[in-house]
């Protein structure tokens, strides 16, 4: 079979493979939407913390497919051992042994693919499988707004323009709240966040203001972390979802976290309870993430795919691999 592989950092191929012989509690999967982030580049770039990867990988950890029967599904990346006392207390994100497709086992970007059969969920009929390939990032950001615990009526804002922050505009209506802006770098991006939900679209953090109840932190750089905190309001809630890359720091205003009453959180991917609500959330089209994706790519130009991921002109969101 096909798979998109990287052997070591900078080394990044699509080669010819054994197909997976899948393990008795395992399912056969062919992947039909695979989903490309940030991360995939970090993992091709070598700048993810060593203690969450392990090469040679297949990349992937966003997807949706078929079984050998037709059925559509997606499956959670993150293979929690479902005994230590994270596990047994729901914290499957925080599993002490940490194991995910894409990262330290063989990934979606390939013909096929063998995935714990507990981790794998059925999609509702009619459900469009490259929608389905965003349930992982949706799930990501759906679980740091239940750490934030939003209330109906707040204002909001969220610090990035990318899939996550998008998302998380998408996502932060479920809540009713009063006002959503999103504070962003690319003016191109202006459509797909009118199509997020989002009420304002700016620009400069000047005019993005502050006094937020809520702020999202999407962007995944020192400076929106710095940006996001003087956004807060007195009593506000700063949620860093972005990745800044292993060693990378902001300085933290110590005093006017500590007078404006700040909650501020890190929340790390999901659990399983939170992508079975993801998973619902798409089945009942209570929530329509397909305007995120802006391109679409067959796994045999993954790399061009690649290049548009690491930049293009005018507006990106979601890069997918499409296999047939």
């Amino acid at each position: 079979m096909r798979a998109l592989r990287v052997d070591r950092p900078h080394s990044v191929a699509l080669t010819e493979e054994p197909a997976p012989g899948p393990g008795s509690d395992e399912l056969l999967v062919r992947p039909r939407a695979v989903g490309l982030c940030g991360t995939d580049l970090e993992l091709i770039d070598g700048a993810v913390d060593p203690a969450y990867v392990r090469y040679p990988l297949v990349l992937g950890h966003e997807w949706s497919g078929v079984l050998a029967d037709g059925t559509a599904v997606v499956g959670e990346g993150i293979v929690p051992c479902r005994a230590c006392a994270a596990c047994e207390r729901g914290a499957t994100n925080l599993c002490a042994t940490y194991d995910e497709l894409g990262f330290t086992r063989p990934g979606a970007a390939a013909d096929e693919l063998a995935v714990p059969a507990r981790l794998v969920h059925r999609l509702a009929p009619g459900v469009d499988l490259a929608e389905a390939a965003l349930v992982e990032p949706m799930a990501v950001v759906l679980r740091g707004l239940r750490r934030a615990a939003p209330e109906p009526g707040l204002r909001a804002l969220v610090v990035g323009d990318g899939t996550i922050g998008l998302l998380a505009a998408h996502l932060l209506r479920l809540w009713s709240p009063a006002e959503i802006r999103v504070l962003g770098r690319r003016p191109e991006q202006a459509g797909l966040v009118a199509a997020a939900g989002a009420d304002r679209f700016v620009l400069d953090a000047e005019e993005a203001g502050g006094g937020y109840d809520l702020v999202v932190e999407a962007a995944g750089a020192p400076e929106a972390v710095r940006t996001a905190l003087g956004a807060a309001g007195r009593g506000g809630r700063v949620l860093l979802l972005g990745l800044a890359g292993t060693g990378r720091t902001a300085a933290l205003p110590i005093d006017d976290t500590v007078n404006g009453d700040l909650t501020v959180l890190g929340s790390f991917a999901y659990t399983s309870e939170v992508w079975r609500e993801a998973v619902h959330l798409l089945n009942t089209g209570e929530v329509a993430p397909g305007f995120v994706i802006t391109h679409r790519f067959p796994l045999a130009e993954a790399r061009r795919a690649l290049a548009v991921l690491r930049g293009c002109n005018g507006p990106r969101g979601k890069v997918l691999l499409t296999l047939p």
